[in-house]
């Protein structure tokens, strides 16, 4: 197997050295373009190095649209996504194991939109009963997740970007169970 590293060229309107959003593993960078003999064949492959997560890893430059690799978010659609998290949570009455399901997708789909309605969903406020270990698990993945976008396309630490998400979060309506009983009157009563 012959490695090549090529020159600093753009494919699919990727570049060496521009942040990207890899579905499955969120932000990366790519450091390379090469090109690669595997089995008698010549493949042209991005090199994404996720610094974070101490991880290389190659993608073939034909599957990468395909495969839902993107360039980072505009800052209108960070701005979009933090409204979201201000906006009341929607937990559907179905068993837990259905609904885990739905926020691992939305968390591996790379869309942010998709992970800010899991942080959204998964928040918990001081005065609200303790999550458990699975759903503390989504929440911390998802947030993980949408504050190192948000870090990227803004220039900021992560730290930074999960203080600022915090902050939208705690802008939302009331949560806890108090909130929740005045929900279901207020359904009944309609």
């Amino acid at each position: 197997m012959t490695v090549q590293q090529k020159k600093p060229a753009g494919r699919h309107g990727f570049k060496p050295g521009e942040s990207i959003v890899y579905p499955a593993h969120g932000v990366g960078m790519i450091s390379a373009i090469e090109e690669q003999e595997v089995a008698g064949m010549k493949l042209e492959l991005f090199v994404i190095e996720f610094d974070k997560d101490k991880m290389r890893l190659k993608v073939p430059v034909a599957k990468a649209m395909s495969i839902g690799m993107r360039k980072l978010s505009e800052t209108d659609f960070v701005e979009r996504a933090l409204k979201v998290v201000q906006g009341k949570a929607r937990v559907k009455r179905t068993m837990w194991s259905r609904r885990a399901q739905e926020y691992d997708a939305k968390i591996n789909s790379g869309d942010l939109i998709s992970i800010a309605e899991v942080v959204r969903d998964l928040y918990r406020a001081e005065n609200q009963p303790e999550q458990s270990y699975s759903e503390r698990q989504l929440y911390e993945a998802a947030l993980d997740r949408m504050a190192r976008e948000i870090a990227a396309v803004n220039k900021m630490s992560d730290t930074e970007s999960v203080r600022l998400i915090e902050t939208h979060l705690a802008k939302g309506p009331k949560r806890g169970k108090a909130a929740e009983d005045e929900d279901d009157a207020r359904e009944e009563a309609a």
